[in-house]
């Protein structure tokens, strides 16, 4: 059943975002970032991953077609 939700937003449910925030913390991956944080660029290459993109134009246009849909 339609919960409202992509089926990315479903998937990523699964995976244990405190430890990815963990490793994060340790290796101080958000140090020094204004906008585009470790988490934004883990999302952004695990979409690319599982629609099958192959370089960053190809990315970056699927993704802006994403958010299009979404704010409608």
């Amino acid at each position: 059943m339609n919960q409202g939700r992509t089926v990315f937003s479903q998937l990523i449910d699964f995976l244990p975002m405190h430890k990815f925030q963990q490793c994060v913390d340790r290796y101080e991956g958000n140090k020094g970032v204004r906008t585009f944080t470790c988490l934004d660029q883990f999302m952004c290459m695990a979409f690319a991953q599982l629609t099958h993109r192959e370089n960053l134009r190809d990315i970056e246009c699927c993704i802006e077609g994403e958010v299009k849909l979404l704010t409608f």
